[in-house]
């Protein structure tokens, strides 16, 4: 993308990285270039607690019997705080808050944030509720699984629900936060000649993200306080003993949870739109068709909560109407998929890392989004909810889908966060062990929801430890694939900051820049003056030799 941003000053710029090295600098800073490596840091330390409760969990399953675990209420207090870690502390800020907060306002030309001091105080927000989780997690955790359900939560478990809930309800201010920031700096501080339609798609899938943030967040803030009023002063909301009903938890928490998990993918979505372009060195295909639908998934995503209550007992039309608009939510979804392919095809395609997860995304996301299909059918949801068919569908979107995308956005705006390249083929090893280990690890999971076995037990019967063992085999591997960047990024940053400011030959403002940026993002005022994604194969292959030829020297 073309911009007036070209300028630059006399001698080596500070970067935002040098600019004041103190921790003071760092926990004050209004920077959101800052913030987003801060964020970064607190997801990935939330990410490896998350990920050593599953390795824990998937070694009690090797075996039939309970073997590790002392009794059933420990494996129900780890699995609660595997979902509840995972969710609220990694999956739901990891793309927004970490990516989002250091690409969005360079993305658009703009100097930082509408709000900068909100948005480090969406930070502190976020770890007050994260520090209160690890409490929680050191005093035993919670038994009530992560969906906190009523009665149980309420009125009937005996540990630290309310703890939990207000966690989880401190955190869900900092996506508020967040959300809101992004709204105010995309409407009012697009740099001149950036309209609607020469915004990155990365932008509009935030965009759409933060309007779900910002409308879906209150109502979980309000079911989780309802849980604390009813346990704490025994008010009849949800215990049915008091006049309450249960299923309104399930109404008030869906309608939320189930928008979250746009809140999830859609940045995800977002990655993937920058990533695919750059690497098939061909213009999206379809770019206001992959814009509109994240916004249609923001909005039917608001209409569908009640395909996780088909066994609640709701009406039979209820669910009727649940399951005709799950089908239909899928078509946006449908549409990037085709449109990412449509831009494959005939590209000059070249298979870097950040390519390698972007491909797995794409697969691994068609398969968690057809099974998504399957149980959103009133027929077939009836006999695989609550088994392990649900539990693998949704790993497939949350794991193959918005980790992987994660770590593809990573790898691929790594050298623009620290100016420094990685090792590429330690690179590709590391998207391959996680597309082959995360398929061990979940696929099997299908067939032992199909065969009948049941989520969140801690026995099984023998058939079917045999599938068990290769889902933990399976992650295992999927454990190394995700551990290694995380040892070679590390290890980058002892090196020279040898990347230079567009090494992957792409579009966009962000590339136009040092790497890594100046305090003030931009030497001069931005003027956009084309369209997105402007790749012609030919030039395209030319800019790409040159940057690999200038990253090599």
């Amino acid at each position: 993308m073309n911009a007036s941003a070209s300028a630059r000053l006399d001698g080596p710029p500070e970067d935002y990285l040098t600019a004041g090295s103190t921790v003071k600098s760092w926990l004050l800073t209004s920077d959101h270039k800052r913030i987003g490596v801060l964020y970064l840091i607190s997801v990935t330390a939330f990410f490896i607690v998350g990920g050593i409760l599953a390795g824990l969990m998937r070694l009690e399953l090797m075996t039939p019997k309970g073997d590790l675990f002392a009794s059933a209420d420990t494996y129900n207090r780890m699995f609660t705080m595997h979902g509840v870690v995972m969710i609220f502390f990694f999956l739901v800020p990891a793309i927004p808050a970490a990516l989002g907060n250091f690409l969005l306002p360079l993305m658009i030309g703009a100097r930082d944030l509408a709000f900068p001091k909100i948005n480090l105080l969406s930070w502190y927000i976020y770890i007050i509720g994260a520090a209160m989780g690890l409490y929680l997690l050191a005093q035993g955790g919670v038994d009530t699984g992560w969906t906190f359900y009523t009665p149980f939560s309420s009125m009937y478990s005996n540990t630290r629900v309310v703890t939990a809930a207000l966690a989880v309800f401190i955190t869900g201010f900092s996506s508020i936060l967040t959300g809101l920031n992004f709204l105010v700096t995309v409407h009012t501080m697009r740099a001149p000649g950036m309209t609607w339609f020469r915004m990155p798609l990365f932008v509009w899938s935030n965009y759409a993200t933060a309007l779900v943030m910002v409308l879906g967040t209150p109502v979980l803030a309000i079911s989780v306080v309802l849980v604390g009023l009813e346990r704490f002063f025994g008010f009849g909301i949800f215990d049915p003993k008091l006049g309450g009903d249960p299923i309104l938890f399930q109404h008030l928490f869906w309608f939320y949870s189930h928008p979250a998990v746009y809140i999830m993918v859609l940045p995800g979505f977002a990655v993937i739109s920058e990533i695919i372009p750059c690497f098939a060195r061909r213009p999206i295909f379809g770019y206001s068709f992959i814009a509109f639908s994240s916004v249609a998934i923001a909005v039917f995503g608001f209409l569908v909560w009640g395909h996780h209550m088909f066994v609640s007992g709701q009406s039979m039309y209820a669910g009727a109407v649940f399951s005709i608009l799950s089908f239909l939510v899928a078509i946006p979804s449908a549409i990037k998929v085709f449109n990412w392919t449509a831009t494959l095809y005939k590209g000059s395609i070249r298979f870097d890392t950040p390519m390698l997860y972007a491909l797995g995304f794409i697969g691994l996301f068609l398969v968690g989004g057809l099974t998504g299909l399957m149980v959103a059918s009133l027929a077939l949801d009836v006999h695989v909810h609550d088994t392990y068919f649900i539990v693998a569908h949704f790993h497939y979107i949350m794991v193959g889908g918005t980790v992987t995308a994660y770590m593809g956005g990573l790898h691929f705006w790594w050298p623009k966060i620290s100016g420094r390249m990685y090792p590429e083929l330690w690179g590709k090893l590391s998207a391959l062990l996680v597309f082959v280990g995360f398929n061990l690890t979940f696929f099997p999971q299908f067939i032992l929801g199909y065969l009948g076995m049941p989520r969140r037990y801690f026995e099984y019967r023998p058939e079917y430890q045999v599938l068990n063992v290769m889902s933990t085999a399976g992650a295992t591997i999927l454990a190394v694939g995700m551990l290694m960047p995380m040892v070679y990024f590390l290890l980058s940053l002892r090196g020279p900051k040898n990347a230079g400011p567009n090494p992957w030959g792409a579009t966009g403002l962000e590339w136009q820049i040092e790497s890594p940026p100046t305090t003030h993002n931009f030497h001069a005022p931005v003027v956009v003056t084309c369209d997105p994604y402007l790749y012609s194969p030919e030039e395209a292959e030319r800019e790409y030799v040159h940057a690999q030829h200038d990253h090599a020297s």
